[in-house]
């Protein structure tokens, strides 16, 4: 399955088939507390990664959360 992640056409598994967004995630090695995803130019609440099913060609822009300040 080819996705583009980040900006980058990626070729993973696509088992589980369908993988669920959540999975995908974690298959690149995210922590899923950490990150926001953006699914195909909508930002989807973390609540749906588990249902939302993953297919070829679709986008995925992932961002990490970074704490910090003063």
């Amino acid at each position: 399955m080819k996705l583009t992640i980040n900006g980058e056409i990626k070729v993973l598994e696509s088992t589980p088939s369908p993988p669920t967004l959540l999975s995908i995630v974690r298959r690149l090695g995210y922590n899923p507390q950490l990150v926001v995803v953006e699914f195909n130019g909508l930002i989807l609440p973390r609540t749906k990664w588990e249902h939302q099913l993953v297919k070829d060609l679709d986008s995925l822009e992932i961002v990490t959360i970074v704490g910090g300040g003063s």
